[in-house]
């Protein structure tokens, strides 16, 4: 598999919305869908009319009873997967949020140290962006997947993220 980026287009658009407090970021245990049972940040696709910022705010909202505050753009994540599916996923940050995060049916939160991120339980493009991301760095990832094996990667790190 080798993707065209020039052409890519994605079959679906997604976020996802680090929220971070000192030296902890807020991060998930994910209990269905897309990466059930891994860990991540919050987030998930956009609905028909929403920008990727309302639906950071939304999935943090829906998958752990807070709200994030101020969620800024700071990366992209396109993922091609051999199956065909096709993924964009804009990566927020936001410093703290309003409100305790509880479980729900989707999610189990963690606050978990920035020197303890558990890259062995995450996606496996995770390693190569989220140090820098949480360092305050802007990026555009493109990755290629065959199930959850990455196959390529290429990431690039950026002065701003001028999203379209």
């Amino acid at each position: 598999m080798k993707t065209d980026w020039a052409v890519w287009q994605p079959t679906e658009r997604a976020n996802l919305c680090f929220v971070t407090r000192g030296d902890e970021v807020l991060l998930i245990h994910k209990k269905r869908g897309l990466g059930a049972g891994k860990i991540n940040g919050p987030g998930g696709r956009l609905e028909p009319g929403e920008t990727a910022a309302q639906a950071a705010v939304r999935e943090v909202q829906e998958e752990l009873g807070v709200t994030p505050f101020d969620p800024q753009a700071r990366g992209e994540l396109h993922f091609q997967f051999a199956d065909g599916y096709a993924l964009h996923c804009t990566v927020f940050s936001a410093d703290g949020c309003e409100g305790e995060p509880v479980e729900t049916d989707e999610a189990i939160p963690l606050w978990v140290r920035r020197d303890e991120i558990p890259f062995d339980r995450m996606w496996a493009d995770d390693r190569h962006w989220l140090p820098g991301f949480l360092e305050g760095r802007c990026f555009r990832g493109f990755f290629e997947f065959d199930g959850e094996t990455m196959l390529a990667h290429r990431l690039e790190w950026i002065e701003d993220l001028a999203l379209a």
